[in-house]
């Protein structure tokens, strides 16, 4: 019971000092919580302002109302903050979901990233990545459900500042585009390498009844993709198809390509990891979510 109180005593300490911190703009009293010094490009952050997250596992309500777990990151203080929804890739839930969560957070985001692979159990994210599936995979309707709860659960936190943005790699790109055109109230989208935007008839499948590319006019928010040129799922012909696409609906996006990189060069766990793009890439999308999340 102590352990517990002194605990909670720390954390409450710690949000007071965090707030005081970003409502007076740190040590030389500038405001911290614009682009450019609480969300910075890599290493170019103030080394006079606070620091501080909180990093937990959460429940909240999903598809269908379902109970679900989800990996939530939030800057301590009172913010205001705006908030990131992150989709799971096909590698499963996993640490690096959880390594890009705290990443965004350093930059003054509240992070969410739902367990869109919970309903087929848990344990090693490869092991429950497989049973998704060998079950025909992750329902395209269950990932727009939870990424409407989280969305919800972001907005209704005292410290939001009304703005959230989706981003998700492979699998994960693809229902961010696809949670852009279905879902009322985001602000923003990223795509890193998304591959089945474009599906052939054949492809369809229970689990993905629509191919995205045919909801590109329903379009809700600015769209940035993140692609490597080597990478067979996109290909650069179905990157090129989903431009073609976007410019033909008179969209608002950009896209950012890489020669030398294929399929998640983000992932510095595989040797499909490509330091200058990756590092080139990630500072792209932190300079968007400024744009469009922090103004």
């Amino acid at each position: 019971m102590k352990i517990f109180f002194k605990s909670v005593l720390m954390v409450g300490l710690l949000e007071f000092v965090g707030s005081m911190v970003f409502a007076q703009g740190g040590q030389e009293g500038r405001a911290v919580n614009v682009p450019g010094q609480v969300n910075y490009t890599w290493n170019q952050m103030h080394t006079g302002i606070y620091e501080g997250m909180i990093a937990e596992t959460i429940t909240m309500r999903g598809y269908n109302n379902d109970l679900i777990r989800a990996y939530y990151s939030r800057p301590l203080g009172e913010g205001p903050f705006p908030g990131i929804i992150l989709i799971s890739h096909m590698p499963g839930w996993d640490e690096i979901n959880r390594e890009t969560a705290r990443r965004f957070t350093q930059r003054g985001y509240a992070v969410i990233c739902p367990d869109i692979f919970g309903r087929f159990g848990q344990g090693l994210p490869a092991d429950v990545a497989v049973k998704a599936r060998e079950a025909g995979g992750v329902h395209d309707v269950s990932v727009i459900g939870d990424c409407e709860g989280a969305l919800a659960f972001l907005k209704s936190q005292p410290y939001s500042n009304g703005k959230v943005g989706v981003i998700g790699m492979c699998s994960g790109g693809r229902h961010s585009f696809l949670a852009a055109c279905k879902i009322d109230g985001l602000s923003a989208a990223v795509n890193c390498w998304g591959g089945g935007v474009i599906m052939a008839d054949a492809d369809l499948t229970p689990a993905r009844p629509v191919a995205p590319i045919d909801l590109t006019a329903d379009l809700k928010v600015p769209l940035m993709g993140i692609f490597g040129n080597e990478d067979r799922s996109p290909s650069p012909e179905q990157v090129n198809r989903h431009e073609e696409e976007l410019k033909k609906h008179g969209k608002d996006y950009v896209f950012h390509r890489y020669d030398g990189a294929g399929h998640a060069f983000w992932s510095y766990d595989r040797d499909a990891y490509r330091p200058a793009a990756a590092m080139d890439s990630w500072n792209k999308v932190f300079e968007f979510f400024g744009r469009h999340l922090w103004l």
